[in-house]
């Protein structure tokens, strides 16, 4: 999503029409889930997928017609996977997709109203704090017409949305309510009782008329050890999304050179760093401890272990690991704090080369930021 509205901003600096596509709601088997986006170009080109084939192709043709029209509005496009959009393929599903097609206009340099939504949506999924997108479905309780948005910063407060021109005569809305100008507006109450709270990190889901598409908040991930697993690890975890911050105590390893896709690069003594960074380190923090030694990884994750991160994990031999959660709990360390730790960290996936003990220890982290939680099953644990 970040590439996505980063690319659309762009296209509209440069003048560029283009339609939108969101993949608002999802019943049944279908290629892609709700939240998935797609741009459609004036000249056919895209940027995005919404799950190839058929209905791509469909969808394709008809947001070009969408943004050709002469009242030129969203439209709510409706696909059910059956024979045809799957034969030729091999691809019948068997779902239904609801797709919001956003026809985005820019002339002479200066974009129409409801680009504006466009690039306050990407302020919020740039800060990394999260963000939610609310859209009407055909709700007539709202009063408001199909298709109109409504975005939601991390505090659930509204920031931007879109279709006000169309429902500002409601006789559902007060004075406050028809206003269309960013904060000073308010939803109809249909779309703000709805709203969860993104600490509870909600799905895309549809509610009472109303399609909700969370952007969650973005993880830090935080390596401590600059060396050849923290690399690969590090050049992983960027491409599915995580921003790096990389510690390690010799300079030419926590370098721009082997971390160029790094937001934070530290170099220093392990504790005295750890212990600057302590109040940065929050739930949306996950931390894996892959430095060079036994006496490393004890002190990055004597102060690592109770701090407010999401996640704490450390590589190492159940040896290893055995003796260094022997030698916290003599210093103090509840053996209850250190059953949180995953150690040996990664899936045990029967890994043997750097690159796979990285996809072993990416997938991991891609569970716990997605799903909340690790999966048991796919890991190994050392006894306390």
């Amino acid at each position: 999503m970040r590439e996505l509205l980063r690319e659309l901003t762009a296209a509209l600096d440069r003048g560029r029409d283009c339609v939108y596509c969101s993949l608002i709601e999802t019943r049944g088997s279908t290629p892609q889930k709700a939240g998935a986006a797609m741009l459609v170009f004036a000249d056919g080109g895209q940027f995005g997928t919404l799950g190839g084939g058929c209905v791509e192709a469909e969808v394709k043709q008809r947001a070009l017609r969408v943004l050709t029209s002469p009242d030129s509005r969203s439209e709510i496009l409706t696909f059910h996977l059956d024979d045809n959009y799957g034969w030729d393929d091999g691809l019948i599903c068997g779902g239904r997709m609801a797709i919001l097609a956003d026809p985005v206009a820019a002339s002479n340099g200066q974009t129409k109203p409801g680009a504006n939504y466009y690039r306050r949506y990407r302020e919020l999924v740039d800060l990394g704090r999260g963000c939610t997108e609310a859209i009407i479905l055909a709700d007539p309780k709202t009063g408001v017409p199909a298709g109109s948005r409504f975005l939601f910063d991390a505090d659930g407060q509204l920031v931007a949305q879109t279709g006000c021109h169309a429902f500002a005569a409601s006789p559902h809305l007060d004075a406050a309510q028809k206003s269309c100008e960013g904060r000073e507006s308010m939803p109809p109450k249909e779309v703000s009782e709805n709203l969860l709270p993104l600490q509870r990190r909600p799905e895309p889901a549809v509610r009472n008329g109303i399609a909700y598409l969370p952007i969650l908040p973005r993880i830090t991930l935080l390596i401590v050890g600059g060396g050849h697993v923290g690399q690969a690890v590090g050049r992983l975890a960027a491409e599915v999304d995580f921003d790096i911050w990389v510690l390690d105590d010799r300079e030419t390893y926590a370098s721009r050179e082997r971390f160029p896709r790094a937001q934070k690069i530290v170099v220093g003594d392990i504790g005295s760093r750890l212990q600057e960074l302590a109040p940065d380190i929050t739930p949306s923090t996950f931390c894996i401890i892959v430095t060079r030694g036994h006496a490393h990884d004890e002190e990055a994750l004597h102060h690592l272990v109770r701090s407010s991160a999401g996640y704490v994990g450390m590589i190492g031999s159940k040896r290893k690991i055995k003796l260094i959660y022997e030698d916290l709990i003599a210093k103090g360390i509840p053996a209850e704090t250190l059953r949180k730790v995953h150690a040996p960290l990664g899936f045990a996936i029967g890994s043997q080369t750097v690159p796979e003990i990285a996809v072993s220890i990416v997938a991991e982290l891609i569970a716990c930021r997605n799903l909340g939680q690790t999966i048991p099953s796919a890991r190994l644990n050392v006894p306390i």
